[in-house]
């Protein structure tokens, strides 16, 4: 890094512009862009347009660019002008729907900073997942403009407006649009802290396949009391099929499942101990007391190592108020699962689906809606652009930070990997206390100043690979 750009005047310049780093992240937070329902539609593509508003304030050139569904939103800065790292920058703009909105303290589009156990704390929807984070580098990015008048870095920005919906249109829209993505590596933001004062960087991400489906039997509802005893219900059916997705230990009954499982290493494991997890904690956060998953497999090892499979939604029958007593012609499920490294979630679907079909009485069908799939990642922790990370953080936090697992799932990753050859690192300052797709979603305050400075102290160790 030059040193005509020092970071410490930057740092200065974040700390200063704190309270109008919040209000800007309160006007994205106030654009209702929910992307799975179409109601929403135009405030997806205002959200889009004000990233580009907002970065074009710091030198960015960039534009909406239309998708099958939802824009993109891409834009460049050239940086210093001398032969510095390129850095590709991903985040979302879109947000999960705010249902229930009832069990909100305050309105989910509304931000409020609210007094807590950590100080203030910000609350609303997409508080944390992800427009807060993203801001993260948008405000380090203003800091670094308005000191030096440039970045130290050239950097590539492109935000999505449908990871919530499974990133239907990413694949496409980075393969059409690869010579302008292509970078030396990847910043996400989307992942999380370890603790409110202990930094870390995401080193794995478990996979996933989505699957919704309907199972139909009779050709249309029927009165319970003529035809119960008389013919199979499709709730019931579908209710005994999930329940067989799994055995008494808690392991997927789903065929082949486990093939391409490896178990996790010694010296991994050590390390995973050695953070300390409290499980018994944890639990009791969401009011909990008894652990789930796989028998014989400690809390992190079966948050980040193992795959899972889980019902997230079921549908059929009558579900108002009263009562109405018919069998249902049909019954949805929507089924999730949570992959891990070398498992191939094209094999997982149509084993799954498999599972489902050979379970279906005659005269019963199954239609099958697949609502996204994407592998496990594994980011090496001897990379150049990983270590800059580290020291940046470091710079920030005084502590070294930890390299932890995921549970979650962010295709985009996966994407960026498969189509573009680029590694990623998964730099994010979440808390697992932040409510995230729950109401009331927040993120701390001093996590949101804490990530502006990183990702300004990042951005200066990036700098400083030689290129």
């Amino acid at each position: 890094m030059s040193a005509s750009l020092p970071v410490a005047a930057v740092l200065d310049r974040v700390d200063a512009d704190l309270n109008a780093s919040v209000e800007r992240l309160f006007e994205l937070l106030r654009i209702p862009s929910v992307s799975t329902d179409p109601a929403y539609t135009p405030h997806v593509g205002r959200a889009a347009q004000w990233m580009v508003d907002t970065l074009a304030e710091i030198g960015f050139e960039g534009s909406v660019r239309p998708t099958a569904g939802h824009p993109m939103v891409v834009a460049h800065h050239p940086g210093p002008g001398k032969a510095v790292p390129h850095l590709l920058y991903y985040g979302h703009y879109d947000v999960q729907p705010p249902d229930p909105v009832e069990l909100w303290d305050s309105g989910p589009f509304e931000p409020v900073l609210v007094d807590a156990e950590h100080g203030k704390r910000i609350v609303a929807r997409g508080a944390v997942d992800d427009k807060g984070q993203v801001m993260t580098w948008v405000e380090a990015f203003r800091a670094w403009h308005a000191v030096h008048g440039t970045l130290p870095c050239r950097v590539t920005v492109m935000l999505e407006g449908e990871e919530e919906t499974g990133s239907p249109s990413l694949d496409a829209f980075v393969r059409d649009n690869a010579d302008e993505l292509r970078a030396d590596a990847c910043i996400v933001c989307d992942t999380g802290m370890w603790s409110v004062d202990q930094p870390a960087i995401t080193y794995s991400l478990r996979g996933l396949v989505y699957l919704e489906v309907t199972i139909a039997g009779p050709n249309r509802d029927l009165h319970s009391g003529l035809f119960g005893g008389q013919v199979i219900n499709p709730l019931n059916l579908m209710a005994r099929i999930l329940g067989e997705l799994h055995d008494a230990d808690g392991r997927v009954q789903i065929p082949d499942f486990y093939d391409e499982v490896m178990p996790v290493g010694a010296n991994e494991r050590a390390q995973w101990d050695a953070l300390g997890f409290d499980e018994a904690a944890s639990l009791a956060s969401v009011g909990l007391q008894v652990p789930g998953g796989e028998r014989g497999y400690g809390a992190l090892e079966r948050q980040w190592a193992r795959p899972t499979c889980d019902v997230n939604g079921l549908l059929g029958g009558y579900t108002e108020a009263g009562s109405k007593t018919v069998i249902a012609r049909e019954a949805m499920a929507k089924i999730s699962c949570r992959l891990v490294p070398d498992q191939d979630p094209r094999a997982v679907m149509d084993s799954l689906k498999a599972f489902v079909s050979d379970r279906l009485p005659k005269g019963y069908t199954a239609r099958f809606v697949e609502l996204g799939t994407a592998p496990a990642i594994r980011v090496p922790t001897d990379s150049p652009y990983l270590r800059a990370a580290q020291r940046g953080l470091e710079t920030v936090f005084g502590k070294t930070p930890y390299l932890i697992g995921s549970g979650g799932s962010i295709p985009a990753v996966g994407s960026i990997k498969r189509i573009l050859g680029m590694k990623s690192i998964l730099l994010g300052f979440g808390l697992d206390d932040d409510r995230v797709h729950s109401p009331n979603e927040k993120f701390e305050l001093v996590c949101f100043h804490n990530g502006i400075r990183s990702q300004a102290a990042v951005l200066a160790e990036m700098a400083r690979i030689a290129g």
